[in-house]
């Protein structure tokens, strides 16, 4: 029924503010004259009311007093009613000033105006915080209220705190702030008592808690998952504010609370990147970015945007998110000469032109094709793609004299089991070796990194979509594992990699522990506010073709050596010679040219990858040759 009530006109709250200014100064008069009204002239007194409503209606109606709706009155309405009650007394101290010796008896006595700014301004703030509050009353009368916590004492746990008691369709009852700061600790902010973590644990258990908000920027990802953990074990439902960029004039509605989601609670400390040397090194220059549509590669173009290079060539033969990225470019108003360039990287006559018209002096190869099982089924585009077109473009860099060329292939490359990895690891292979090569001086740099939180194809969705449609959230095996990272994480990873490479390193992430994907999908079905297994199902569909139970970032015969930045190491690998590779390279070109069978392609990835062993493929047969390679293989693994 509270919901129903309408906003009072405008007019209404002036005519109330006038009442109170006029009431406060009749209160000014009876304590100037000791609450006696024998000394209080009548017609004076009306005089003084005339001119004092005439004058506080210039100013109520220039400083808007009256625009605030009541039921949310805040801060900023108490500040400009105290602009107006300082005002007005002003005017009244000047007309004091000047009319004592024009106009015997019409001045209002400068105690009388002191007395009667204090009972102006606590009368308009009063009688606001009053409907308020009896309209918040009124509102909750009878009504079931939700026992919420906030995280986080700061700025934005108050302003959360506003939000929510200001919006009619939360009913909530703020139990308390929680901060990890012991000196807030039993402090009261805002009427609400601020309590530690621990207490909070202690309290859930004791009473029910229907809601935790996260109202905290900067709380670790580790304490995140340790609150998150301990309220879905307990039936708590998490919510986060939103950033604040998507704040409107300091706060933000309770329509942008969100749950938290479970990228949120994957996410680690950022890297720390030399912008000052990046920026050194990019600034003005001409860069190219193959895949510039795709996940990794725009964000690369986003962060590149930043360094204020000349122009970035944005290379991707998918016409609408090209386009995309074209408008979202054009959004951000820079100054930076963003060109897209549609064509597929396996046109090496249309990349010739795109070098010989931009020259570019950097290069960003993030352009591949990446989905394992697609490429299990189809290892000719695998080899097409992901190797001789990256063939093409490391050429094209020698020949055009590029600075640096930065690679960015996948932990799948590492003892691949599939056909994607494999494609990837030769592609790593020959930019490997024209680094080594003699007489040109373009830098090879490579960066492998894990699976990438909200790419495109990435689990995260697959499990977001299945859980919406109300399941069952299909996970191929109980044990398998893999590591994540965000897009702006491995974008980072690519750019520092690009600075401060000397030639031919491979550059690997240190990407913390691996993730079971099972624990994954149960912890997102859980903060859907469902139960695994009763809301929700999980299906097991079995390793797909070419599909590893777990990833690895380093060869076993590999191992690693320190940078400058402690998260990021250079694997070491074993020699190759580009003769050899390229000799190679112009056999699988041989057999896209002249055949269709697949058989023969994949038997000579894994003649020039000797490492490649199939897992769950028809291309296991290839492997049963090579029994005793086979067997040492895997007790490098085990070991």
């Amino acid at each position: 029924m509270f919901k129903k009530i309408s906003i009072l006109p405008r007019w209404i709250i002036l005519f109330l503010d006038l009442g109170i200014a006029c009431f406060s100064f009749c209160l000014a008069l009876l304590v100037k004259h000791n609450l006696s009204i024998s000394g209080i002239l009548v017609p004076d007194l009306f005089s003084h009311l005339l001119f004092l409503t005439v004058v506080n209606l210039a100013i109520f109606t220039s400083i808007r007093t009256y625009m605030g709706i009541v039921r949310y009155t805040g801060f900023r309405d108490a500040l400009r009613i105290l602009l107006a009650a300082s005002i007005s007394s002003f005017v009244l101290f000047l007309f004091n000033h000047f009319s004592i010796s024009i106009i015997p008896n019409s001045h209002f006595g400068n105690d009388t105006l002191l007395v009667y700014f204090t009972f102006c301004f606590l009368g308009l703030t009063s009688y606001r915080v009053l409907i308020k509050y009896v309209f918040g009353v009124m509102r909750n009368y009878n009504m079931d209220r939700k026992a919420v916590m906030i995280y986080g004492a700061g700025e934005a746990g108050i302003a959360t705190k506003r939000v929510l008691e200001n919006h009619s369709e939360k009913n909530v009852n703020i139990v308390a702030f929680i901060d990890d700061d012991r000196k807030k600790v039993n402090k009261v902010v805002d009427g609400i008592r601020i309590v530690g973590c621990d207490e909070f644990k202690q309290y859930a258990l004791k009473q029910p808690i229907d809601e935790l908000i996260i109202a905290a920027f900067a709380l670790p990802t580790e304490r995140k998952n340790e609150i998150v953990d301990f309220c879905l074990d307990r039936q708590i439902k998490i919510l986060n504010i939103p950033p604040i960029h998507q704040w409107v004039d300091g706060s933000f509605s309770a329509k942008q609370l969100q749950y938290i989601k479970i990228e949120q609670l994957l996410e680690r400390d950022s890297i720390h990147i030399y912008n000052k040397e990046i920026s050194e090194q990019i600034n003005h220059k001409r860069i190219l970015v193959t895949g510039a549509a795709g996940s990794i590669g725009s964000e690369i173009v986003r962060q590149l945007v930043q360094y204020n290079p000349e122009m970035i060539i944005l290379c991707d033969q998918a016409e609408t998110p090209l386009h995309h990225l074209q408008l979202e470019l054009n959004d951000l108003k820079t100054k930076v000469n963003c060109i897209p360039f549609l064509a597929d990287i396996t046109n090496e006559a249309r990349m010739r032109d795109l070098f010989r018209q931009f020259e570019p002096q950097y290069v960003y190869h993030a352009a591949a094709y990446k989905h394992v099982p697609m490429m299990e089924v189809s290892p000719v585009e695998a080899i097409r793609n992901n190797v001789l077109g990256t063939q093409i473009i490391a050429d094209l860099s020698v020949a055009n004299k590029v600075h640096r060329f930065v690679m960015i292939s996948t932990d799948k490359a590492v003892n691949p089991t599939n056909v994607m990895g494999a494609s990837k690891r030769l592609a790593e292979i020959y930019v490997q070796g024209l680094s080594n090569a003699a007489n040109q001086n373009t830098k090879f740099i490579t960066t492998r990194f894990g699976n990438v939180l909200g790419s495109n194809g990435s689990v995260i969705n697959l499990f977001k979509e299945q859980i919406e449609k109300g399941g069952p959230v299909t996970v191929t095996h109980p044990n398998i594992t893999r590591y994540f990272m965000t897009i702006p994480e491995a974008s980072q990873l690519v750019l520092e990699a690009g600075s401060m490479g000397k030639g031919g390193e491979i550059f690997v992430f240190d990407m913390g522990k691996p993730i079971t994907i099972a624990e994954l999908a149960k912890k997102m079905i859980r903060l859907y506010g469902l139960t695994p297994g009763i809301d929700i199902n999980i299906s097991y569909t079995g390793l797909r073709p070419g599909e590893k139970l777990y990833e690895e970032l380093l060869n076993d015969a590999e191992n690693t050596t320190l940078t400058y930045n402690e998260k990021i190491l250079i694997a070491k690998v074993r020699e190759v010679n580009i003769a050899d590779i390229k000799a190679n390279f112009k056999e699988l070109e041989y057999l896209l040219r002249t055949s269709n069978n697949e058989m023969e392609m994949v038997s000579k990835m894994k003649e020039f990858v000797p490492e490649f062993l199939s897992n769950n493929s028809v291309f296991e047969s290839l492997d049963a040759p090579t029994v005793e390679y086979n067997n040492v293989i895997s007790i490098n693994r085990v070991g």
